[in-house]
């Protein structure tokens, strides 16, 4: 939700407008989510880490639409390039590699079959909506507010540390090749925050910008939160074995 602002209100400084931008990750960041907290301390089991991998993927898929939104919002030849490669990250530059080729590989080393991955039969309504609304959020919004809501990255690479860990100790049953895109993301989300910051610190120089800017790091915090309720709620509606006729595959030894 908005706050609302006066128009006399002064600008933050850049100090405290960068601490309140963190502070949004610290306190609504989806590592608190009660899913993500089980998931870390190894309390999944292997059809709900399935169901997660599988509607999480709806979400990385999307990942490079709302960043060619963005990328059309931006107005010189060096900022288009900077989050260009972002694109390039995630769709790579030939077939085989990028990120979204790395979380095909997750969910095969999971035991999920790439082809039920792709159709998106396993996608949940929630998710789907909760994705829906980040990328017209994206492509309804400025720039400012766009670049803004992809600061869940400062919070990233710590959590891409701890699932590298918790898969290593709890699920032993993925096979290790999986977890390369939590691996590529710890520096990409480093170098992608960094970025992305710099840009929002110097284009919100009024209280109402800034503001604008806290909010859409809220609200995209809010997406990852609804995306965690409704693989969690799935989990505890849908027999164990349901995933099984969704095309998946027991490898768990």
């Amino acid at each position: 939700m908005s706050t609302a602002v006066t128009p006399a209100a002064e600008p933050w400084s850049p100090a405290e407008f960068e601490s309140r931008l963190r502070a949004v990750g610290q306190e609504r960041y989806h590592d608190r989510h009660p899913f993500n907290v089980r998931m870390h301390t190894g309390a999944l089991s292997p059809a709900e880490l399935r169901c997660w991998i599988a509607n999480r993927f709806h979400y990385q898929r999307h990942i490079p639409v709302k960043d060619a939104l963005i990328t059309a919002k931006l107005d010189t030849p060096l900022l288009r390039r900077m989050w260009l490669r972002r694109i390039e990250d995630h769709d790579g530059r030939r077939e085989g590699e990028g990120g979204i080729e790395r979380w095909l590989r997750l969910g095969e080393a999971a035991g999920l079959d790439r082809e039920t991955l792709l159709s998106g039969r396993a996608v949940l309504p929630g998710v789907r909506l909760a994705v829906e609304g980040y990328v017209n959020f994206c492509r309804l919004h400025g720039p400012l507010e766009a670049v803004a809501a992809s600061l869940t990255e400062l919070s990233a690479p710590d959590l891409m540390r701890l699932r590298i860990e918790a898969f290593e100790r709890h699920y032993p049953w993925i096979e290790a090749d999986g977890l390369a895109y939590f691996r590529t993301r710890v520096e990409q989300g480093r170098r992608d925050s960094g970025e992305a910051l710099a840009l929002v610190l110097d284009w919100a120089r009024t209280r109402r910008d800034q503001q604008r800017a806290v909010d859409a790091l809220s609200f995209k915090c809010d997406v990852l939160w609804a995306l965690l309720d409704a693989v969690q709620q799935a989990g505890r509606s849908r027999p164990a074995d349901d995933g099984e006729r969704d095309g998946l595959r027991d490898r768990v030894r």
